[in-house]
């Protein structure tokens, strides 16, 4: 059964690889292009830029007791932020 729910305005795409530096290392992460846009907003709203954020993001990730990859922790802190 169809029509009980939109797709999103953005459309479905895979994801998108882009390189970041992080802690002075190069690394590449693989998102959804909505995630990307979301953490752009994010950065801005925390007047970082992109790379600062997804550090901060990967020093809470590294904290934590079992540490998912770069790329689950970056959708989970949106989520949790987006969601609040």
């Amino acid at each position: 059964m169809t029509g009980r729910i939109d797709p999103p305005a953005c459309g479905f795409a895979g994801p998108v690889k882009r390189s970041v530096t992080i802690a002075g290392h190069q690394t590449s992460i693989s998102l959804e292009p909505a995630f990307w846009a979301g953490l752009e907003v994010a950065a801005a709203d925390h007047s970082l830029p992109l790379n600062a954020l997804i550090a901060e993001i990967d020093a809470l990730r590294i904290a934590a007791p079992d540490p998912p990859n770069l790329a689950s922790a970056l959708r989970s802190w949106l989520f949790a932020n987006v969601s609040q």
